[in-house]
């Protein structure tokens, strides 16, 4: 190519010019008329699947950094295990990998539900306080004025759509004031709305496969219950049609394993407040460790599931 160059040299910059001969000419052509791929017989390019299983098998992906790599090249089939960590943006690909036939664990659903609670409303809010709704817009809050009005609905807690340890929650006069707040810009869409319950018991139930614990949380000073803004806890039995509920919205929601947020009413009503794949363990009875250890077990056994492999012998004693 050196002699390739020099034939294609400039002599007003360069300082020298040399006629190109037959054999340069041909070289060009033969250069330019090159494939950019390889040729038939010759492998293909690595890629990032280069060490993955035949196509009959089954990929598995356990971490985030690894599901960016393989992420176009993801099929019907592989599974993705664990929490995927997407920017708000990014939730689209939630129906993407559905579409493909792409398994997830935690299901897709959940994982967008814990995600949203404006979509954790639409989904699930048939269990939840009723009258609840999203706003989207101005129009959805005149729409339900007159149905709170007719209803004797006063005072209003409103949800932001992505804030956690009840940093987007918000009590309102009445779902006017919500009303005029929003259309002066002082609210963003969308959010939830639903009537406030007086006197109603904020109830936390952490749900891992068979083992269910729950706890009461409280704060006397203010109704944010949040046990790392003042609020306190103390165990909780939980009722049947409490652990009922809450199995049902999971269910719903394809929910391996939960955070549930109970509200109960005075007269032993029982509501859905919240739901989440991941939450605080403040007030809760099990340690960060065996949290963990009981998440990786679910893992596991989906893992079995998904590749027909059998559980592990029990340890003789």
């Amino acid at each position: 190519m050196r002699g390739l160059r020099r034939g294609l040299g400039c002599p007003r910059h360069c300082g020298w010019f040399k006629y190109p001969s037959f054999l340069d000419i041909l070289a060009l052509r033969t250069w330019r008329s090159l494939p950019s791929h390889p040729p038939r017989g010759l492998p293909p390019r690595p890629s990032p699947l280069s060490d993955a299983p035949p196509e009959t098998g089954i990929r598995i992906v356990r971490d985030n950094r690894t599901f960016r790599e393989l992420y176009p090249d993801l099929r019907a089939g592989d599974v993705v295990v664990g929490l995927l960590n997407l920017k708000p943006t990014e939730e689209s690909l939630f129906l993407d990998l559905s579409e493909r036939g792409v398994r997830l664990f935690p299901p897709a659903l959940a994982q967008h539900l814990s995600r949203s609670k404006c979509l954790q409303a639409m989904v699930l809010g048939r269990w939840m306080v009723p009258d609840t709704f999203v706003a989207r817009d101005r129009h959805d809050l005149v729409r339900q004025l007159n149905r709170y009005g007719a209803r004797g609905h006063g005072a209003v807690v409103t949800k932001q759509n992505r804030f956690n340890c009840g940093l987007g929650i918000h009590r309102w006069e009445s779902l006017e004031a919500v009303y005029n707040q929003a259309c002066f810009g002082s609210l963003a869409y969308p959010f939830v709305v639903q009537p406030f319950l007086e006197g109603a018991r904020d109830i936390r139930v952490v749900i891992l496969g068979d083992y269910v614990e729950a706890y009461w949380r409280e704060n006397p000073n203010s109704f944010r219950n949040n046990l790392f803004f003042g609020g306190r806890s103390g165990h909780h039995r939980l009722t049947p049609e409490q652990e009922a509920l809450c199995r049902d919205a999971m269910a719903r929601g394809r929910f391996p394993y939960a955070h549930v947020d109970l509200l109960v009413a005075p007269d032993g009503t029982a509501y859905l407040s919240e739901i989440n794949l991941r939450g605080g363990l403040k007030g809760a009875r099990i340690d960060h460790r065996a949290y963990q250890e009981k998440i990786e077990e679910l893992n596991a056994a989906f893992l079995r599931e998904v590749t027909g492999e059998a559980p592990p012998a029990e340890p003789r004693t």
